[in-house]
This record gives C-alpha cells, structure tokens and sequence, in this order.
C-alpha cells in the first residue's frame, strides 16, 4: 500500500518580536545571534494563544487541503512539549474541534522537537496496517525559554498538521527511519517552567551525531543521494545548524532555502521541521523528491522521502501558505510586552 500526505496545514502566531529587542534589555551582542546562528526575529504567542489553538487551526488548513470529512479520522496525535495540561491530553480538545470524535484514537505526544515527526511516524504505519484510513499528526509548540538565557533568542510558535491516507496523495511517503540514543542534552523536570540544557553539547553529540546519523541510514536505504532531492528540510533550533548539516550530507543551500524558515520564526520546536515541510509542499511540483529529517534532545531523529505526486496543484491554494503567515500582517512588540505575554510577569494580586 502506498501512504503519505493527503492534506498539510500550518497556523503562525502574528506577533513577533526581533533579536534586537531581547537582546538590549540583557545587555548581550545582538549582533553574534543574527549573524553566528542566523536569527533576526521569532513568532510570539498571544495570551489567548496555546498549542491547542494553534493545532486545531493548523488541522483546519489540513482538512481543507484534504477535501475529507473530519469523521473519517481514525487517529489524532499532538506531539509537543508544551502541552497546556500536565494532565488532559491536547488531542481530544483538538478532535472535539475539529469534528473527528467520538470514533478515532487519541494520544499526545512528546519527545522534545521530534514529537510531531514522531506523529507522523506512528500515523504512518498506521495507515499502511491498514488499521485507519486517516490519521492526523501534528506537531505544535509554544517554547520556553528563561529570562536572558540563549533560548530565549529562539524559543518560538507555531504549529504544522498532516493528514496521513492512502487515497489521493499530494506526497507520498516512501521509506522512513528513525535513530536515537540517550544523550540527554536538554530536559525540563515537572513543575519547572524553564527547561534547561547543556550549552554546546547540545551541538555535535546530539543534534549533529543523531540527525546524521537518521539521514545517512535513510540514504543508504534508499540507494539515493543528496543530488537526487529538490527540496530538503532538517530541524532548525537556529539559522546555523540545518544548514550545517545539510553541508555536511552533501546538500546544497538552494535545497535547503524553501523550508528554512528559522531566521523570521524562530525554533517551534515540536513544529520545526514539519513547518519547514509545508513551506515546501506550497511551491512544490509534480514529481519533486523531498528530504526531511527532524531532531529531538533525549536524543533522536526521525527522517523521510517524500515524492510530490500530481494532485499537489489542487491543494495548493486551498488554504493559507505558510510564508504568508510568516511574512504578512505581523506585529511587533517591545520586550516588556513579550513579558507579559510569556507569562515572565505577572501582576500583583
């Protein structure tokens, strides 16, 4: 059986706020995270705004991509780490909303950033099982990051949802692996708020070791090479490293460009690299091979190849495009503003 996308959706906070302005109240050097790990600005959730908001619209954009009705559902999973409950899943707020309860299956998911790749995964082979017709994944975040520390550069918003089906494809997937180890460079224990991390280990023992070490497997299994792809996508925690380790898999900057959307959005974490994917299904053509790999910190990554078939034309338009929702109608706020927003301050009772 052959399985993959039957409708993509993405859904960005408008507000924004720009490295610049975090960076004057702490006193750092602006100037080394927009140029050493290329960020200019990110995505700012407004207080009415959480990963249940933002997923359930991202949901909606799939389904009109999709063209089915939401009861036709068998699955819905959310992967994220920002979960708004400790206890109460995200996934049945998000099915109630969309219309796909009572009859499907829900979990939320979470193992940091690859979380919503891990959904992909799962809906995936559930799918080709044959168990489900349709499955929904999404990945969604609304990150955290402690007053001053480098996260908060980068910790950003934004949600992506797929539809995963047999039946009228706009992408299939055609192999997927996943590698990870336990390599813990990043971890939030419960009742924190901030999470917390191991400064450069985080780079070429985690991110780096299990991002190449997914790709590579995939390739190998495949028989393909990086020249073979139109498009390829890999988590993006900053501007510096996706393009890193692109470089080092041997894929070019143009193949990395569609879908970088890092430097105006920031990292959505649990939506990062599925993000990044939808950007390149709203330019992709009939026929093009896309790569995609995400990364998540515990440590592991979870990659794909994906063939855009015909019927990616139709689906297009049928919802908002992400670089729309990244460059239009944004509105910018000062850092006391982004405080208040965040939660960093809270007024008096």
């Amino acid at each position: 059986m052959t399985v993959g996308i039957v409708g993509y959706g993405a859904h960005l906070p408008r507000h924004r706020i720009k490295v610049e302005e975090i960076a004057k109240v702490w006193g750092a050097d602006a100037p080394s995270y927009k140029k050493g790990l290329e960020l200019r600005e990110k995505s700012v959730p407004a207080p009415d705004q959480d990963v249940i908001t933002l997923a359930v619209e991202a949901a909606r954009n799939a389904l009109a991509r999709a063209q089915i009705g939401a009861q036709e559902i068998g699955a819905v999973y959310v992967g994220s780490e920002s979960h708004p409950y400790a206890v109460k899943p995200t996934g049945t707020v998000v099915a109630e909303a969309i219309g796909a309860v009572p009859n499907c299956h829900c979990a939320d998911f979470e193992f940091a950033c690859k979380a919503g790749s891990e959904a992909m995964f799962v809906c995936t082979g559930l799918v080709k099982s044959g168990y489900i017709k349709y499955g929904l994944a999404i990945g969604a975040d609304t990150s955290q990051g402690a007053p001053g520390d480098a996260l908060e550069y980068s910790a950003s918003a934004g949600a992506a949802a797929y539809i995963m089906g047999s039946e009228n494809l706009v992408a299939t997937i055609d192999l997927q692996h996943s590698f990870m180890t336990d390599t813990p460079d990043f971890w939030r224990r419960e009742y924190q708020h901030y999470p917390q991390h191991a400064g450069r280990y985080t780079g070429e023992p985690a991110y780096f070791k299990h991002t190449l070490g997914a790709s590579k497997a995939l390739l190998e299994k495949s028989g393909m090479k990086p020249a073979d792809f139109d498009f390829a996508v890999f988590h993006q925690p900053n501007g510096k490293f996706p393009m890193r380790v692109g470089k080092m898999l041997g894929f070019k900057r143009e193949q990395l460009e569609t879908g970088w959307l890092v430097p105006l959005l920031g990292n959505t974490y649990s939506g990062a690299s599925p993000l990044g994917l939808t950007a390149i299904l709203d330019i992709a053509k009939p026929g093009n091979k896309i790569f995609m790999c995400s990364y998540g910190s515990g440590s592991g990554s979870d990659a794909f190849i994906l063939t855009v078939t015909d019927r990616i034309r139709e689906a297009q338009d049928r919802a908002v495009k992400t670089r729309k929702l990244l460059d239009e109608n944004k509105i910018y706020l000062e850092y006391g503003e982004y405080a208040k927003f965040r939660k960093k301050i809270l007024k008096a009772e």
